[in-house]
């Protein structure tokens, strides 16, 4: 009887150190670009914006977090969010609808997160809804480029530049297994 106890007990004991072993290969990884949304012609009309080329800088980010780009085995967005940080008091009042794809070399622009019917009220800074697609490919690539596709609602007659900020949850193997 002792020994049906130990053994229970030894493969609770595992079972448990594996599940805090595979925390310790999970984290996030955070990036942040500017964009300008040029004043406006027209309204209703879509148009895109692009992000300056983001270096990933994945190697050191990896080794930083005890992994490597083979060991990757899965990376997701989980947060994107788009903050004004000029003009001073604008807001996205003047948005309808924006979408964001992500591109790399040799991969396939893809979707990655939207907002359709912008709130009215949203303030200066908006969250987007995120896919749950595997970007491991294009964050394991050196660089990486955002476009946002938009929809304005109502003219605006500035520029209107653009912080956005994305957080990329990681998931590495544990110990190469």
């Amino acid at each position: 009887m002792y020994k049906k106890y130990a053994f229970i007990l030894t493969v609770f004991t595992l079972f448990v150190s594996c599940d805090k072993l595979d925390e310790l290969t999970k984290f996030d990884i955070e990036y942040s670009q500017q964009a300008t949304i040029p004043s406006s012609t027209g309204i209703n009309l879509p148009f895109d914006v692009f992000t300056p080329e983001m270096e990933t800088n994945s190697e050191s980010k990896f080794s930083v977090n005890d992994t490597r780009k083979d060991l990757i085995e899965e990376i997701t967005l989980t947060e994107l969010e788009l903050v004004i940080i000029s003009p001073d008091n604008a807001d996205f009042s003047f948005l309808n609808s924006i979408e964001v794809y992500i591109s790399a070399d040799d991969l396939e622009e893809i979707k990655i997160a939207f907002l359709d019917d912008v709130p009215e009220n949203s303030g200066n800074k908006i969250t987007l809804n995120t896919s749950d697609i595997d970007l491991k490919e294009y964050i394991k690539k050196d660089e990486f480029i955002l476009r946002l596709n938009t929809v304005t609602d109502e003219l605006i007659s500035t520029d209107h530049e653009l912080e956005v900020n994305s957080t990329f949850f990681v998931d590495a193997k544990i110990l190469g297994l």
